[in-house]
């Protein structure tokens, strides 16, 4: 076994790091709930932030919010490296499904980076904007040659993204991700528990997952845009997309129920710390 691919394994095979990185989908799962509950808040006719930066702001000002921002950031690094370390084990006997499938670890690790990153910020006094930062990027890329193009392409991107989780959601393909609960050699009564446990934790990562995808989705759509229109200030960040939302027709009614999926898929973060398989 090379040197990445044993620093890997150690990694897995350490009983402290996996809990770390189980607590990774703890604060994870809160950083949806929160972004949810901002999003229910503006469609209701409140005001906030409904993206990374605001639910940080949120916990930050909460009691002991800056111990939480720090576990926020040590968990979701861990669950990060954790990630990555699959990727360096990733042994798939089909080269395509191999690759694509470390593409997918090392693009979640990327995700959970950036969010440990915002936690970071927010922890030791800073501020972070991500529809500012979002149309600084389109600006920039903009700016070069075929710049409409790579600005297509990263809405594509982000879109196909938001779609993936749409269809995880759609066709329950998480659970092969989970340990769930097994109904085996129970009593009646702790099986019907165990069962109905199940039926939970998989209602939740359906409408969770539903629920993310089109909040990235509309991410995308707002990226490929601002470059028809050669505008960067189209662009916009998670925030922006559930504003969008909001002006749609029935927008306020679509966008509270964005906002309740996404603290759904907070709640099957929680259920994912206990029976994801690692």
């Amino acid at each position: 076994m090379t040197g990445p691919q044993a620093a890997a394994r150690a990694a897995q095979d350490s009983t402290v790091f996996r809990t770390i990185a189980r607590i990774g989908y703890v604060v994870l799962g809160i950083v949806h709930i929160v972004i949810g509950l901002i999003a229910i808040a503006v469609a209701t006719g409140g005001s906030g932030e409904a993206d990374q930066g605001g639910a940080m702001e949120q916990i930050r000002n909460s009691p002991a919010g800056i111990a939480l921002l720090w576990a926020i950031f040590l968990g979701l690094s861990a669950l990060a490296i954790w990630q990555i370390a699959e990727a360096f084990l990733e042994r798939n006997p089909d080269t395509k499904k191999k690759w694509g499938y470390r593409v997918k670890y090392i693009g979640t690790a990327v995700a959970y980076i950036a969010i440990a990153i915002t936690a970071l910020v927010y922890a030791v006094g800073g501020q972070s904007d991500s529809s500012e930062s979002s149309q600084t990027m389109s600006a920039q890329l903009l700016a070069t040659p075929a710049g409409v193009v790579l600005l297509v392409l990263v809405g594509l991107i982000v879109g196909g993204i938001g779609i993936a989780f749409i269809y995880r959601g759609i066709t329950q393909a998480f659970r092969k991700n989970l340990d769930l609960p097994s109904t085996a050699a129970e009593s009646e009564a702790a099986a019907a528990a165990k069962k109905g446990a199940r039926q939970g934790i998989v209602i939740f990562g359906v409408v969770g997952y539903v629920a993310k995808g089109i909040a990235v989705a509309v991410t995308g759509v707002l990226f490929v845009i601002a470059a028809i229109a050669h505008d960067p200030a189209q662009a916009g960040g998670l925030d922006a997309a559930l504003h969008a939302l909001a002006g749609l027709p029935f927008g306020p009614v679509i966008l509270w129920v964005v906002g309740a999926g996404l603290v759904l898929y907070g709640l099957f973060c929680f259920a994912r710390a206990r029976y994801a398989k690692m």
